[in-house]
């Protein structure tokens, strides 16, 4: 099969092309090969997508011209009235004889002036490449390569423009030659191609109209011939090459009608497969363990590769099958619809007709079920049929009629299979398919067939069938109710949609994420192409979870896009969305790209007892007066004993006022509930020192860093940043944070931030990035010194013994940790445990809450230039 049908094959059937060997594997991977007797090349997937499942790929029904051999008397005449052309690009389809590598003349236009006015001519050269050549005015391009000549269909297209005489030549999408200069030469400006000449095609002109040479003439086939009266663009010629014409400066389309053609010449009407969006796909060579790229049109051998889970899900189905459905199914129909094996049933042939009966019988099959529950069989023999019909190309020509039909059947199925009986079901093939999100992303396939219905009086499609439903104008939505999908996926749990978690301990614990929306998918097309657009979404809620139940749900809203592949369920992200307002019974967002669509709801329960809350909240209020105490006594110290100045002293006194400042707001926030102006000023009081607490850390890492690693700044010039630092930055962060999210600001029974935005990440933000660089500083330092401390100890005691040496570098690791622990605020690294368990809880508040009394003791009662400050006070009194 051709790449395209290869990589549909192994998708219909639950599995994906071999993908690229390792370079360990390859030698036997060539081996097992050809034990099997396959020596060519194999198809391989391509790990980035860029050939996967291109929508618009379909046969075209064209006219053929077929010259023979070469003779002076085959020709075609193009009867058109042509325009003088300042520029001008002609395409078409060629298929180049193999037989002779003569020149030959693919179309001439010749006027009285000159005989070679437009011309485009070529051969096939030695190494098997077919090399072209314009001729404009009679001035000759170049012989240059453009494609392989290997009997294949190729596409090409020739421009020129008057100015500067600029010229190119594509093939198949990629311009393979280009330069200026192609135009009359001398004192004359450079001259449109005359118009009201003759075109021919497969012949070169020595008269106006006539005088064939045979040796000059083409052999081969050539279709879709157009000509414009200006140059295309890259992305104009990759549509052309695709099937859809340009119409603007249309000057020559083709048509029969417009062609005279001499009687030798062969006209036959053949289905033309258009050319996908890349030409080229990988190969692996068998016989030389190799990759290379060919022609993704090529029919070639390929291996569909299973993983070892879904492989085995699939034969234990196949195994315990009763097939009772695929047994009414076929005998309804008195033929094989479904087959019995999916892995050895050969590649069915499927139709517009075929795949509206098989639709039509299967739904009448599961409508009218005895036992509704589908078995494993069941439903994998459903999604193979389903599979192939959501890649049935449709032709043009065939009764499109039935495409609507179709859509209404092929919705009934998906409702059908979507039913909550089938929860176990879709649970049992979890490893083959996982999650019925992959109905999405076939619904989303088999819409876009109906294209194909719209026309200028009808704009718009409508298909319904329970909770499962398409829109289409020129934008296709569809929706799939929450009936539908919510429990299948809840039961399925293949892409951590929805994870029931029982509350095992009595910390903050996550219990679910529901869909509490329908889902829904949208695309937008321009030119039968996939554009993404940003959209604004409102979805009303299709469930009801309690919000603040005697303070123990919390419920967030998600705005929540999933990108679906078939069999592999998907991924749920909220990248490119946000969400513009959040009720209790809906939530409207904003994106900037389309896919599939849902709200999440996710749901957090607080299961503590009043006993652990009260003692919580007593630990917290007796730590924090702790704290502050000590925190006030400190700075009294500071400021009263004539500590010396010094960066260290400023920036260490800086820190206190800030934590002590945050702490007293803190122990008395809860007096602050009652009164909406106040707590709103509590929690922006909060919030501004303790990032100021915090920014003061990070000017305390900093400082530590600056002892460390010599640094080009002046003590005066350090102390202005560290002010911007310690006070600017969180002056700046509340502000902005204000002026961005004023209504959303406090949380609903706290005076703090609120959790249930964004807004709480302008403070947990700044936090984790201080945090880390306060990490880095402390690893740091601890290196130091702890290598000053072995290089001291060898210089003093050279001779101690290796218990000593250990126990000196055991204290040099701890003293700095110890020591700086608490003014970097390395201890808030707890917080991210709190949600785990109460026992984080009590350590976060202990270690947190007594920060203050920390910094006493360190900063205060042990430190040398405190006590050295007192003792010179108690020495000043004496004397």
């Amino acid at each position: 099969l051709d790449w395209w049908h290869a990589d549909r094959y192994c998708e219909q059937r639950f599995a994906q092309l071999l993908f690229e060997p390792q370079d360990s594997e390859q030698a036997s991977f060539s081996a097992l090969l050809q034990s099997h007797h396959i020596r060519g090349p194999v198809w391989l997937n391509e790990r980035d997508g860029v050939l996967h499942k291109p929508r618009w790929r379909r046969h075209h029904v064209v006219p053929v011209l077929v010259f023979g051999d070469k003779t002076d008397t085959k020709y075609v005449r193009v009867l058109s009235d042509f325009p003088a052309l300042p520029a001008v690009t002609a395409c078409a389809h060629l298929q180049w004889d193999t037989r002779t590598q003569e020149i030959a003349t693919i179309f001439s236009y010749a006027v009285p002036a000159f005989m070679n006015e437009f011309q485009l001519r070529g051969f096939m050269d030695e190494e098997g490449f077919v090399r072209f050549a314009l001729i404009v005015h009679e001035h000759h391009s170049p012989y240059l390569p453009v494609f392989h000549a290997d009997g294949q269909w190729h596409h090409f297209c020739v421009t020129w423009q008057q100015e500067n005489g600029t010229w190119a030549i594509y093939a198949d999408g990629k311009r393979r030659a280009s330069a200026s200069g192609l135009c009359a030469v001398g004192t004359s400006a450079p001259q449109a191609i005359y118009g009201q000449g003759t075109f021919i095609i497969g012949q070169d002109q020595d008269s106006l109209g006539g005088t064939f040479r045979e040796k000059e003439a083409f052999s081969g086939n050539i279709t879709d011939l157009h000509i414009w009266q200006k140059v295309l663009s890259a992305e104009q010629i990759e549509k052309v090459r695709s099937c859809r014409v340009v119409e603007q400066d249309l000057v020559f389309g083709w048509s029969p009608n417009a062609l005279e053609v001499e009687s030798t010449v062969q006209e036959v009407t053949a289905q033309f497969l258009c050319p996908g969006p890349v030409e080229e796909c990988q190969v692996f060579e068998a016989g030389s363990s190799g990759f290379s790229y060919t022609s993704c049109l090529q029919s070639l051998p390929f291996i569909c590769r299973y993983r070892k889970d879904a492989y085995w899900q699939l034969q234990k189905a196949q195994l315990e099958s009763s097939r009772s459905l695929v047994g009414r199914v076929n005998t309804l129909a008195e033929r094989t619809v479904i087959p019995d094996n999916v892995f050895t049933n050969d590649i069915q042939d499927m139709n517009l007709s075929v795949a509206l009966d098989s639709l039509d019988v299967l739904a009448t099959v599961l409508r009218e079920a005895e036992t509704p529950v589908l078995e494993s069989s069941d439903l994998l023999a459903v999604l193979h049929l389903l599979k192939q019909i959501s890649d049935l190309e449709v032709q043009e020509g065939e009764e499109l009629e039935m495409l609507e039909q179709l859509g209404q059947y092929y919705m009934e199925v998906t409702e059908l299979i979507l039913e909550e009986q089938n929860i176990g079901t879709w649970s049992s093939v979890s490893e083959v398919i996982r999650g019925p999100m992959a109905l999405v992303e076939l619904c989303d396939r088999m819409m876009s067939h109906l294209a194909l219905l719209l026309t200028t009086e009808r704009t718009k499609i409508t298909i319904q069938h329970g909770n499962v439903g398409l829109c289409r104008v020129m934008v296709k939505n569809m929706w799939f109710g929450y009936s539908s999908l919510q429990r299948s996926l809840s039961g399925a749990g293949s892409i951590g949609v929805s994870q029931d978690v029982a509350a095992s301990d009595r910390g903050q614990k996550f219990l679910t994420t529901t869909v509490g929306t329908a889902v829904i998918s949208s695309t937008l097309f321009s030119d039968h192409q996939e554009i993404s657009t940003s959209v604004r979404y409102h979805l009303h809620h299709r469930v009801q979870v309690p919000r603040g139940v005697d303070g123990n749900f919390h419920v967030f809203s998600l705005f929540f896009f999933l990108h679906v592949s078939p069999d592999s369920g998907g991924m749920w992200s909220t990248a490119g969305c946000s969400v513009v307002t959040s009720l209790p019974d809906s939530t409207a967002c904003f994106c900037n790209h389309t896919t599939n669509f849902a709200v999440l709801l996710q749901v957090y329960e607080m299961r503590r007892t009043i006993k652990e809350e009260l003692t919580l909240q007593t630990l917290t209020f007796i730590g924090c007066g702790v704290s502050f105490c000590a925190l006030i006594v400190t700075f009294i110290l500071f400021l009263a004993v004539g500590v010396p100045k010094s960066e260290r002293t400023t920036v260490h006194k800086n820190l206190i006022f800030a934590l002590a400042a945050a702490e007293a707001l803190l122990m008395f926030s809860e007096l602050a509930k009652t009164n909406q102006v106040v707590c709103f000023t509590v929690t922006a009081f909060l919030h501004l020192f303790f990032m100021a607490a915090f920014s003061w850390m990070l000017v305390e890492g900093l400082l530590l860093w600056s002892k460390v690693v010599a640094v080009n700044m002046s003590e005066d010039r350090r102390m202005k940043f560290y002010y911007v630092t310690g006070w600017g930055l969180p002056v700046v962060i509340v502000g902005v944070t204000l002026a961005t999210s004023f209504n959303k600001y406090v949380a609903d029974n706290h005076c703090w931030l609120n959790v249930q935005t964004n807004v709480i990440w302008a403070f947990v933000g700044p936090v984790l990035f201080i945090l880390a660089v306060n990490t880095f500083v402390l690893c740091r330092v601890v290196m130091v010194t702890v290598a000053s401390a072995r290089r001291r100890s060898k210089m003093l005691t050279p001779n101690s013994s290796l218990e000593k040496q250990i126990g000196i570098q055991i204290w040099a690791t701890a003293k700095p940790i110890l020591v700086l622990l608490p003014v970097l605020g390395l201890t808030w690294v707890c917080g991210v445990l709190v949600h785990l368990s109460i026992i984080w809880a009590y350590v976060f508040i202990m270690l947190n809450s007594l920060q203050g009394l920390y910094i006493f003791l360190v900063y205060a009662i042990y430190n040398s230039e405190v006590r050295n400050a007192i003792q010179r006070m108690k020495d000043k009194k004496k004397a």
